[in-house]
């Protein structure tokens, strides 16, 4: 009995080769897979016939947590080369590693993370010490680019140099000893023939411990609680999800240069590289020369020889091309000097070499792969309303045909399925919009997403409805109303009682005004207006509005401080309540006597802001509760309290100030009085106030004016003057102080 342990780096050309040589030469009665064990009842699935890359995409709920995962392989992971390498050649073929919704795997989104952040010390030592930038550099300098000769017993001293100083997490052992104890169950059962157990190289040297004697019985393979809920599929993966430069964290970076290096070899992948590289930077029309590239293969040659490589590797070749191609200053390193995305700002050719080494590869799955019912659901659904094709669709939300589109289309949308674009419709509660146009693209990245939005539902309409509520739930308040409408588009209009108490708790802890006027301007407009949305008197939106009403009247009894600029925001949030007061009065635990008594203590209290003074007499004004306007104008009549005061007025009762006369010639009377000194200190305030006012409202004003005044001319006219008025109030103070000055030394 021998077993041969092949620890290596996911997603590593060389790496796979050993795998597949290994494997050919001992012909293993039992090839052990780093993989999710719940998934060896599912092996002839995953080899039906696949293009990689793809991955087996698991997700899982429970009452305490959530988790969804990706477990992906190319062509050249050696996880992927195994199960291929071990089912030819005759040997039972297994995953030995925990499931995917295992809590060993908690906060682990891709099942072949590299462990590098645990060993960074000894990687930064060994880098220093080879003098390259960084471990992927590293990595293909001793194992890529090398000749395969000695490979095992290289990748061995790494890895057990590496495991020696790194620390071991909980979930690391856990794992480990499951692993191992598949080992040992297939050790017993192999008898006199060889083993082959493929691993990350960080797992081996622990593993070769663990994994010493037999141990007859295979391993019990965990299943889920009974109350989660949970599936495995497959699923198309790409290039572009795999690479570190946009955002991948593990295996190597660069994967259609190594799906090169893996097909053609290092001389190839070179080749193919600086290829890829020039006809994207000729076809984004950025010139590139023939003496361009002969200097870029001049250069890489000479970067590999000066390295000690026989043919240019990956960085050789990348560090030629921008020595011949760049010849200003970068503003940022090289993205394959650092690990990571790359960073805005980027120089074009840099940007088009980090999208040639990345690639645009999709995978494909063999057409009698299993899916999640939402696949099918959606397929039958798009053919049905005629929106599986491509191009724009105007939809008229008035014809129930339109609306049924829309509705599939929002809840696409929301789900994050590729390919439909929203270009115009609605955007708010009660906004008289009841077209929509969308662009319909189809996408190759539509498939996986379906299967991946297969979590929340097996029906569109369920699957959306579970992605709202789980929006509803995690929103930040100033963001509910948004989530809200959008359940309104795709019409969803009930949700359970647990979310309806979630939503009304965290409305009534809300501590900013202004983000309770947010949802409320919203949900007050569905709840009067969108019988198109079916969301009119909609139960949900009532209890929003009582708690969201109910947390304002708390919140703005307490709000004190002296004169400072109209807050808009808060004026939104009184005028929304008034609304709410007004047109949904039956569904509020606050009613309108009980808000008109808050508010009009409000309005008289010395301590409140101006605005939310002159908002709160408003409000009650607005609702019949029998207000003096003119005695309460007069008394904040002050030039740096009347604008602001006056902005909350108009904010809330701007109607009932445009029928009463008297408030008019009032403040025509008032302002007419101020000093120009205090109309200097009044003006920007009265200017933000009257704003409120749409320009025919202000021209109405205008014309009442100069009736009043029996002076002639035309409203509009008066409106349109040329200047800023501040300009006109400063020169005109200018010329007081001056005239004063000339009379104070007699020259006037």
């Amino acid at each position: 009995m021998a077993t041969t342990f092949v620890g290596g780096r996911h997603h590593s050309p060389a790496c796979a080769r050993l795998v597949a040589e290994t494997i050919e030469a001992l012909r293993p009665a039992h090839v052990l897979v780093e993989g999710p064990v719940d998934m060896n009842d599912r092996l002839d699935e995953l080899l039906l016939g696949h293009e990689p890359p793809i991955a087996v995409y698991t997700y899982y709920r429970d009452e305490e947590r959530s988790h969804a995962s990706w477990t992906p392989f190319c062509d050249y992971s050696p996880e992927w080369v195994a199960l291929a390498a071990g089912r030819a050649c005759g040997a039972r073929v297994r995953f030995i590693d925990l499931p995917a919704w295992h809590p060993a795997f908690t906060g682990r989104g891709n099942r072949y993370a590299d462990a590098e952040a645990r060993y960074t010390e000894v990687t930064g030592r060994l880098c220093r010490e080879f003098a390259v930038d960084n471990t992927d550099v590293l990595w293909d300098h001793l194992f890529e680019v090398e000749p395969a000769d000695g490979l095992a017993d290289r990748l061995t001293a790494y890895f057990d140099l590496l495991r020696g100083e790194a620390t071991t997490e909980h979930a690391d052992v856990e794992r480990e000893a499951y692993m191992a104890s598949w080992v040992r169950a297939a050790q017993a059962d192999a008898g006199d023939r060889p083993v082959v157990v493929v691993t990350g190289g960080f797992h081996t040297p622990a593993l070769r411990v663990l994994a010493a004697g037999a141990e007859p019985g295979w391993p019990e393979v965990p299943r889920p609680p009974q109350d989660a809920v949970g599936a495995s599929y497959l699923v198309p993966y790409s290039f572009r999800r795999l690479d570190a430069f946009t955002g991948y964290q593990s295996g190597m970076p660069s994967p259609e240069y190594y799906q090169h290096l893996w097909e053609d070899g290092v001389a190839g992948a070179a080749e193919a590289l600086v290829a890829s590289v020039v006809g994207r930077l000729r076809g984004r029309r950025q010139p590139v020369s023939t003496a361009d590239l002969i200097a870029a293969r001049t250069l890489a040659q000479g970067l590999a020889r000066l390295r000690g490589h026989a043919d240019p590797s990956r960085t050789d070749v990348l560090d030629g091309l921008v020595g011949a191609l760049v010849s200003e200053d970068l503003s940022q390193p090289p993205p394959w000097t650092v690990r990571g995305p790359l960073r805005p700002g980027a120089h074009p050719a840099v940007v088009e070499m980090v999208a040639a080494l990345s690639g645009d590869r999709v995978g494909a799955l063999h057409p009698d792969t299993p899916a999640p019912p939402l696949v099918a659901a959606v397929t039958a659904e798009l053919l049905a309303l005629g929106l599986d094709g491509s191009g724009e669709v105007d939809l008229d939300l008035a014809d129930d045909l339109g609306l049924r589109r829309g509705r599939t289309l929002h809840r696409l949308r929301v789900l994050g399925i590729v390919g439909f674009d929203r270009l115009a419709g609605p955007t708010g509660g009660g906004d008289p919009v009841f077209t929509e146009r969308w662009r319909l693209t189809p996408s190759d990245r539509r498939l996986p997403a379906l299967i991946e939005a297969a979590v929340h539902g097996a029906t569109l309409e369920e699957a959306a409805g579970a992605a709202l509520r789980g929006r509803v739930e995690d929103a930040p308040v100033d963001r509910l109303a948004e989530v809200l409408f959008d359940a309104a588009l795709c019409g969803v209009t009930a949700l359970s009682d647990d979310v309806v108490t979630a939503l009304t708790t965290r409305v009534g802890a809300v501590a900013d005004v202004a983000e309770l006027g947010r949802v409320l301007v919203v949900v007050v407009g569905l709840w009067r207006y969108d019988g198109l949305f079916g969301t009119a008197g909609s139960p949900v939106l009532g209890a929003v509005i009582s708690g969201a009403v109910t947390r304002v009247l708390w919140l703005v009894e307490g709000l004190h401080g002296g004169p400072a600029p109209a807050d808009h925001r808060r004026l939104l949030a009184l005028s929304a309540t008034r609304d709410a007061v007004r047109h949904a009065e039956s569904v509020l635990a606050t009613g309108r006597g009980e808000a008109v008594a808050v508010l009009g203590r409000v309005a008289a209290d010395p301590q409140a802001p101006p605005d939310l003074r002159g908002a709160a007499f408003g409000f009650c004004w607005s609702l019949g509760g029998g207000a003096d306007v003119v005695r309460a104008v007069r008394g904040m009549s002050g030039p740096r309290t009347i604008g602001d005061w006056l902005a909350g007025l108009f904010a809330v009762a701007r109607e009932e100030v445009l029928s009463a006369d008297a408030v008019i010639m009032l403040l025509d009377e008032l302002v007419h009085a101020l000093s120009e000194e205090d109309f200097l200190v009044a003006l920007p305030a009265l200017r933000q106030a009257f704003a409120y006012f749409p320009p025919a409202e202000r021209e109405t004003i205008a014309k009442r004016v100069l009736v009043a005044r029996g002076t002639g001319g035309s409203a509009r006219e008066l409106l349109r003057i040329d200047v800023d008025p501040v300009v006109v109030a400063e020169g005109m103070a200018l010329e007081a102080k001056v005239d004063a000055v000339l009379a104070r030394e007699g020259l006037a």
